[in-house]
Order: structure tokens, then C-alpha cells, then sequence
């Protein structure tokens, strides 16, 4: 069975998971398990330490890391501690990413862990030249990560022997994105570039014109993501140039917050305490939300709501077509993870190292 959302194809054996940083390879940020109407909070967990990974979901089992140097797995339903992995040095931003039985991550020490889903046994090892903030993405059997060692790495997910590395001209922050057997890449050194998956081979760059630190979201042969030039920039990747380009009118913050696609909206965090909603093909802004912080977490999206944190320590649960807030919930500290939904529940952590699940009240 294969299931049509925002523009692309996943099967369904995506459905009920979240198996990685932004849900798929096409970082969408589109949940296709369905989310109850109502929600509380289903269990918590104190990881000892900042969460700023975001969890991944699969197969009821929640995998999340943390900057207590530990990857951590739990039951969805309970929050029950499954097993524990010691990581070199801490787990910033970079997201576990759950595929053929394995868990990959990146820790602040510059390596990438393979650990068994199963039991959270090691595999592999791979050691990069500098710290990794980057998310894994798994395609063509290989995990391809980002490093501030300026490198694209892609590694044999099975041997966790190097594959190709791609050298760019700053270091490699974003997760990235995969389509049609190309990765992209949207950079620190103001390039978005697309590298074949198969050899490593860039097959074109486009200059951005600004330092970008967030993910590219891929849809309909077009990427975007904000920049640090308080602009989000629609890439046309047939034509290979720039389609659009907005900028608020009075508002000039930059955007850390990856981009979100559905319906034909572009949804994404800004520094400026905004939650953005552009329309996909022309830039323009269809409605915004305004928080009492700046918006780190990545919106996440489910049955026509969007769900996001933000730093003034809230989640919420707003409507995507209109930006009504239908829900809030305060958690005391800042929310700059992104969300992750999977088996009808969402999952965030939090700065103070609470992880909340959040679930149906019926």
C-alpha cells in the first residue's frame, strides 16, 4: 500500500512511526498516524540532562538522546525505560534516525553510533572530525550525516565503514535531506547543494546568499528553509535557481526552525517569536502566531494541525489552515526539540530534561 500526503508518496509502512528527524527522508514533517482531538499528558521522563534531540518513534518504542551522553529507548505506551547506550560525549541536536534494526546518532565528541534497537548494544562506531549536530537520514544503505567538520559523511549502515565524504566550505549543521536518490544539503557556507547518493558527486549548488542552519524540506521538486538572513527561500530544483524568497515586513530575525509541508503551506519557527505559515508556490504569508519566545522547534504536522514548542517553555496545538490556537500546554522550560508523532502520540523534550508524552484524554 502506498499513501499520497503534501505533495509525495510514502508507504505505509511509514504510517504509525517516526522513524527519523522531521518523520522521512523528504523532511516534510508530516505524521501520517492519526492524533486524538484531545490531548494530555500521557507520562514523563527525566533524562538527567538537556533534551534538544528529537525522539524517534517506531514500532512502539521511542528512541531519544540527550546531553546526559545517553540514547535512551522507552515504551510509548508507558515510559518505561527499555535500555540504556552510552554515548562518547553528549547528544545535542542530532535526532536518532531507527532503520533495518539499528539506531544511528551523533554525539558533541564527533562520533556516530549504530546501536541495536533490540537490546541498545553497540555495533559500530564511526568518528567524524568534529562535533555533530546533524541528524542521520538512512537511504541506499548508507547513513549520510552532517559534521562541523565541514564534511557530508555517508557510512555502510551495516559496517559503519565510510562510503564517500563531501567536502563543503563551512561546517554541515542541517539534516539532510533525501529524494530520488539525492541528498541535499542546506549549508553554513550559504550553499544549498545537491550531491548524488550513489558516489557523492555534487550535481549542482545554488548560492542562498546567507549562513543557513536549518533543514531543507523537500516537495514537488522544490526545497526550503529559512536563513539566518531573516529570509525563507523557495528553491526550484528543476530550474535550479531561487522561486521565491520572503521576508516579514517588520520583523527581521533569522529562522533556525526547519520547515514543515502540507497542503501547499510552508510552516516554520522564527527567532522573530513567530510561527510562519507561507503559501508554497508564491511566498506569500497566509496567517502567523505569535509566542512569547523565539521558535527553535521545528513544527510538526497531523490531521490538519500543527504542533510546535517554543522557547517560552509552551507546546502548542494550533489549526494549520486558519493559525487558531486549539490547545496549550505549559511545560516550565524551553521546548527547542521538535515534536515527533507516532502510534496516535506525540513526543517532545524539553531544555530541563523532561521528555512529555502526550496522548488522547478518551
Amino acid at each position: 500500500m502506498r499513501l499520497l500526503t503534501a505533495g509525495f508518496v510514502l508507504s505505509a509502512a511509514w504510517a504509525q512511526d517516526w522513524p527519523q528527524f522531521r518523520g522521512n527522508p523528504r523532511l516534510t514533517g508530516v505524521a501520517l498516524s492519526p492524533v486524538p482531538k484531545n490531548l494530555k499528558v500521557v507520562w514523563t521522563w527525566e533524562a538527567g540532562d538537556s533534551i534538544e534531540s528529537s525522539a524517534a518513534i517506531v514500532g512502539g518504542s521511542v528512541f531519544i538522546g540527550s546531553q546526559a551522553s545517553e540514547l535512551t529507548s522507552l515504551d510509548l505506551a508507558t515510559g518505561k525505560v527499555r535500555w540504556k547506550y552510552k554515548t562518547d560525549g553528549a547528544i545535542g541536536e542530532s535526532s536518532p534516525a531507527v532503520a533495518g534494526g539499528l539506531v544511528f546518532v551523533g554525539d558533541l565528541n564527533g562520533v556516530v553510533h549504530a546501536v541495536n534497537a533490540a537490546d541498545g548494544k553497540g555495533v559500530w562506531k564511526y568518528k567524524t572530525g568534529s562535533e555533530v549536530k546533524s541528524s542521520p537520514v538512512v537511504s541506499g544503505g548508507r547513513v549520510l550525516i552532517g559534521s562541523y567538520d565541514e564534511q557530508l559523511h555517508a557510512i555502510d549502515a551495516k559496517t559503519g565503514k565510510e562510503a564517500w565524504t563531501f567536502r563543503t566550505q563551512g561546517p554541515v549543521h542541517c539534516t539532510p535531506g533525501v529524494m530520488n536518490g539525492v541528498t541535499y544539503v542546506s549549508g553554513c557556507d550559504e550553499n544549498f547543494r545537491a550531491i548524488r547518493v550513489q558516489d557523492g558527486q555534487q550535481a549542482y549548488l545554488v548560492d542562498s546568499g546567507a549562513y543557513i542552519g536549518a533543514s531543507p524540506a523537500l516537495a514537488d521538486n522544490f526545497a526550503y528553509f529559512g536563513t539566518y538572513d531573516n529570509r525563507v527561500l523557495a528553491v526550484d530544483m528543476v530550474s535550479k535557481k531561487i522561486a521565491w524568497s520572503y521576508e516579514h515586513p517588520q520583523r527581521k530575525f533569522p529562522y533556525y526552525s526547519s520547515a514543515a509541508l502540507y497542503g501547499g503551506k510552508v510552516l516554520l519557527g522564527g527567532r522573530d517569536k513567530l510561527l510562519h505559515c507561507l503559501d508554497s508556490k508564491t511566498g506569500k504569508e497566509l496567517w502567523s502566531f505569535m509566542t512569547k519566545a523565539r521558535i527553535e522547534s521545528s513544527p510538526a504536522v497531523a490531521d490538519s494541525r500543527v504542533f510546535f514548542g517554543s522557547n517560552d517553555g509552551r507546546f502548542y496545538v494550533l489549526d494549520v489552515n486558519t493559525g487558531k490556537s486549539l490547545w496549550e500546554f505549559e511545560a516550565g522550560a524551553p521546548l527547542s526539540a521538535s515534536p515527533a508523532i507516532g502510534g496516535g502520540r506525540i513526543v517532545i523534550g524539553s531544555q530541563d530534561g523532561k521528555l512529555y508524552c502526550f496522548g488522547g484524554t478518551d
